[in-house]
């Protein structure tokens, strides 16, 4: 009879608390839990994922989570993270801008020019060269000119010359002029004048012939030109034949530079271009001139260099044939302005070229360029942006290297977001 008492006051127990919990359960919220429900905060909504870019930058997505090659994960793009233009261009917050130290300059016209530094040697005036020769046989009685180097004068005698030949013809001009009031005599007069002048018998000795009516034995051999002798093939006593060079004189009022210009910046050197040619004997007296001529062929094979001339003028006979010299190339000088920007701005990842140009409020696009000419910390930009356009100068978040301008634009992104 007790166990029977004892199994009803257990089930009326579990019956009581099933009732109370079912009750717990499903009671009316209080208000006081409703007010709060309510002025809690929505739940953030998930961000939307347009899709999954390569972690190095290549230009490789996926729509969904992928690896690459090495086994990292690619990178999420988020819908919030795309520019409104849908440019391709990266927001930056302006107090980031400020602290990074990201400098911009418009894009203009310049006027191009690099420096090229070649060395190079002075060397002869080739068209101020003479030789001095004798046009007939016959004999050096005297040399008045005996010494390599001496300089000499426009009609300095050289040497005291004996010839049969212009005796005789001297001759045949005494017996013309007697002949004055004959018949032909005038013809015959010019050509004994003319066997002179063929044999090179200065004018001067022709009218002395004329004027004295005398027959010299010798001649004074005149300087046809001024300048230094530069080579002396004859000495006192000898005998020379017709065309024997007896005298080389070199005229040094100007001379040639000829400067080693290397193989791979001879393309921007051209006839006309500016040269400034500074003497390693005289340093600071820098000369100014141009490029007169570019050897057709590469005559130092060695050094893979090409030959250019420069003309100086020499009046003070200061620039001496072998000295060395410091020649500074400016090409591009005499050009006109053409679109440039500062070789800064240019991210070079070897296969292309890329600015940044700066859209405003923070925001920069990517700008593939064909480049030109490199001088004075600039580059031309043949297309790719418009003068006017602001670029990016400088800032440090900025890589140069193969993982192209969206990695690097990326690596900027992702500081900027954890600040």
């Amino acid at each position: 009879m007790k166990r029977l008492s004892s199994l009803i006051v257990l089930a009326a127990g579990i019956a009581a608390g099933t009732a109370g919990s079912y009750w717990y359960v499903h009671r009316p919220e209080p208000i006081a839990t409703i007010a709060a429900a309510e002025e809690a905060p929505p739940a953030k909504a998930e961000r939307e994922i347009l899709y999954y870019r390569h972690p190095m930058g290549l230009p490789d997505t996926s729509k969904v989570p992928k690896k690459d090659s090495m086994g990292m994960d690619y990178i999420a793009v988020y819908a919030d993270e795309a520019d409104d233009d849908g440019a391709g261009t990266v927001k930056v917050s302006l107090d980031k801008l400020q602290r990074s130290g990201v400098r911009t300059e418009k894009v203009g016209k310049k006027a191009i020019s690099r420096t090229v530094r070649a060395a190079g040697i002075v060397e002869h005036d080739e068209a101020l060269l003479t030789i001095i020769a004798v046009r007939s046989d016959g004999y050096i009685e005297d040399l008045f000119v005996n010494k390599t180097g001496q300089s000499v004068e426009e009609g300095d005698a050289l040497f005291r010359f004996y010839s049969p030949q212009i005796q005789l013809a001297q001759v045949d001009l005494l017996v013309a002029i007697r002949a004055q009031g004959r018949r032909d005599a005038s013809r015959e007069l010019d050509g004994a004048m003319q066997k002179l002048r063929n044999l090179n018998v200065p004018e001067t000795r022709i009218e002395e012939v004329r004027k004295t009516k005398t027959n010299p034995r010798t001649l004074d051999w005149p300087s046809p030109t001024a300048g230094d002798v530069t080579s002396k093939s004859v000495i006192k006593g000898q005998f020379v034949e017709a065309g024997d060079e007896l005298f080389r004189i070199a005229d040094h009022s100007r001379v040639w530079v000829i400067a080693e210009v290397a193989e791979a910046d001879i393309a921007d050197i051209a006839e006309g271009t500016p040269v400034t040619v500074t003497l390693r004997a005289f340093s600071n007296t820098p000369h100014e001139g141009e490029v007169t001529f570019i050897y057709p062929a590469m005559r130092k094979l060695e050094t893979r260099t090409i030959s250019v001339r420069i003309e100086l003028p020499n009046l003070d006979r200061l620039l001496r044939p072998g000295m060395y010299a410091d020649v500074v190339f400016h090409p591009g000088a005499k050009d006109a302005p053409v679109t440039a920007v500062p070789a800064s701005a240019v991210i070079d990842s070897g296969t292309r070229q890329v600015v940044l140009v700066a859209k405003g409020e923070g925001r920069f696009e990517p700008r593939a360029v064909k480049l030109g000419h490199r001088g004075d910390g600039y580059v031309e930009v043949l297309n790719g942006v418009e003068p006017g356009e602001e670029v990016v100068t400088s800032a440090t978040f900025l890589i140069d290297s193969e993982s192209n301008l969206k990695a690097a634009l990326r690596a900027f992104s992702q500081q900027d977001a954890k600040q």
